[in-house]
C-alpha cells in the first residue's frame, strides 16, 4: 500500500504552521492539493503538489527552534481581529515559524518558536504538566497570606475553575514568582484579581528548562545544543517522531 500523510501534519512538518491552523487553512479552501482544494483530513502521497495561499508547499524544512523576548503590544495570533503586530511579522525570521503558545499582548517575556508541529503539540497538551515561570508586579504589597493562596488553588469565578496548587514566593515588597503547570486563558492576571490584586507587568522567564536570561527585549537567540536535547526528550513520550530521528536531522542540518 502506498503510504499516505494527513495533509494537516504534511503542512505542519513543512513550517507553514500548526496542525490546528492547517485545519482551518484547509476549511477556508486555501489549500489545493492537484490544483483542487482540499477537504478536513485529507492524505496526500509523495508526488502531489500542494498549494497553500497560491506558494508551493515542499517537504520538511530544516529544524528552527528559538527563544524570543516578545516586547509587550505584540500579539501571538495571526487572526486578523486583532489589528496589532503579531510575533510572527514582529520576528520577521527568514523561514515560517510560529509560537509554543501565547503570551497575551499585555505581557512580555520568553516564547518559544519552531517550525515543528509535534513539538508544538506536545508542549501545549496540558496534562503534561511542563513548567511555567512568571515574574510579577502588582498594586499593593505580597504578603504572605496571598502567596499561599495562591500557593492552595485559587477559584475562579469566570471560568468555574480552581487553579491547580503551584510555586510562589516573594521577590520584593509588590513582586513575587509563580510557577505554574497550567495554560488557562490569563490565568495569573485572573488569579491575582482574585485575590483583591491588580497585575502591574507580568513577564515569563522560564518555559521548562529553557530560560529566559539576560536576553534583551524583542531579541532572540536559537536553541543551544543542550536546550534541544533536553527538550526532547522531555516530549518523547507523546511526539510522533521518535527523538532518536529528530536529533540525528538536527546534527544532519548543523552541517550543512
Amino acid at each position: 500500500m502506498e503510504e499516505t500523510i494527513r495533509l494537516n501534519k504534511f503542512l505542519s512538518d513543512a513550517g507553514v504552521c500548526s496542525r490546528r491552523e492547517a485545519d482551518r487553512l484547509i476549511e477556508a479552501g486555501r489549500v489545493l492539493v492537484d490544483g483542487k482544494p482540499a477537504g478536513t483530513g485529507t492524505k496526500i502521497r509523495a508526488g502531489q503538489k500542494i498549494f497553500c495561499d497560491g506558494k508551493p508547499v515542499s517537504g520538511r524544512e530544516a529544524p528552527v527552534f528559538l527563544v524570543v523576548n516578545k516586547p509587550k503590544g505584540i500579539v501571538c495570533t495571526t487572526s486578523e481581529k486583532d489589528h496589532a503586530e503579531n510575533i510572527v511579522e514582529f520576528v520577521r525570521y527568514p523561514k515560517r515559524i510560529y509560537p509554543v503558545g501565547r503570551l497575551d499582548k499585555d505581557s512580555e517575556g520568553l516564547l518559544l518558536m519552531t517550525n515543528q508541529g509535534d513539538i508544538v503539540n506536545k508542549i501545549l497538551r496540558a496534562g503534561n504538566n511542563h513548567e511555567k515561570e512568571y515574574a510579577v508586579a502588582v498594586n499593593k504589597p505580597v504578603t504572605e497570606e496571598f502567596l499561599q493562596k495562591m500557593r492552595d488553588g485559587v477559584w475562579l469565578e469566570e471560568l468555574e475553575v480552581s487553579t491547580k496548587p503551584c510555586q510562589a514566593w516573594q521577590t520584593g515588597p509588590h513582586t513575587f514568582h509563580i510557577v505554574l503547570t497550567q495554560g488557562l486563558n490569563r490565568q495569573v492576571r485572573r488569579m491575582c484579581r482574585a485575590l483583591g490584586y491588580h497585575v502591574m507587568n507580568l513577564k515569563r522567564v522560564r518555559l521548562m528548562h529553557i530560560r529566559l536570561g539576560n536576553l534583551k527585549r524583542g531579541e532572540y537567540r536559537t536553541l543551544t545544543d543542550e536546550e534541544l536535547t533536553e527538550l526532547l526528550q522531555l516530549v518523547k513520550n507523546s511526539t510522533n517522531r521518535p527523538m532518536q530521528e529528530m536529533l540525528k536531522e538536527q546534527a544532519k542540518w548543523k552541517k550543512t
